[in-house]
């Protein structure tokens, strides 16, 4: 039976954020395999499944394994055991980042206060490349980036800007199941609104930017 480990690319996992009762809601930790190395692992078998096992990073701390349901237990646990290893050396070769003190903690209290502290991630910063969006999400990785335009910004909207990335450690996508996550924050919609007019307001800097020749040569 032939077994191999997907890791999400960049293209899939990485989220970019503009102002633009859940069905799942956070996973709870206790509802997974939660193994001694800090890699929890999700099974779904399939009876459409004949032959091959596979597993994929689903982020910093969870691997999906998928397998035919008629795979034996002790074969489907000795495969698992292979993708861990794997899945440990994928991680190690990641490069690590520093956390932003000020948003590690803004970042933990809001976990802790809106999806009881389930969520994980390896480092949360602000980044100076965040040209034309406040924030970004690579699950797989565990990072979140935090444009460095909003370093000033009130204390709510950047809240909001971290929920919207923390979400996106469970919700790659922008779902259903992901809004109502988000909505948790009780400050969205003023968050929200708020961003939106920042935007605005940079889209009219570079438009006048274009208008005055500033842009340059192609």
């Amino acid at each position: 039976m032939s077994t191999y480990l997907e890791s999400l690319s960049d293209r899939h996992v990485f989220s970019c954020m503009r102002a633009s009762r859940p069905p799942r809601g956070i996973s709870d930790p206790s509802s997974e395999s939660l193994r001694p190395d800090d890699i929890s692992v999700k099974i779904i078998r399939s009876a459409r499944r004949t032959k091959t096992v596979s597993a994929r990073l689903l982020n910093w701390h969870t691997l999906e394994v998928r397998a035919p349901a008629s795979m034996p237990e002790k074969e489907l646990q000795r495969a698992i055991r292979h993708f861990v290893e794997q899945a440990l050396e994928t991680r190690c070769k990641m490069r690590h980042f520093r956390s932003d003190e000020r948003l590690e903690k803004r970042a933990s209290r809001l976990n802790q206060s809106l999806f009881g502290g389930a969520l994980r991630w390896r480092s949360i910063r602000f980044a100076a490349n965040q040209r034309k969006c406040f924030g970004s999400c690579s699950p797989a990785r565990g990072t979140m980036r935090i444009s460095k335009r909003l370093a000033e910004v009130p204390p709510f909207v950047l809240d909001y800007v971290i929920v919207h990335e923390l979400v996106h450690l469970q919700e790659p996508n922008h779902s259903k199941a992901f809004w109502e996550l988000v909505y948790r924050y009780d400050k969205t919609e003023r968050a929200r609104g708020y961003l939106m007019a920042l935007q605005l307001e940079d889209d009219a800097v570079e438009a006048n930017g274009l208008e005055d020749g500033e842009a340059g040569e192609d």
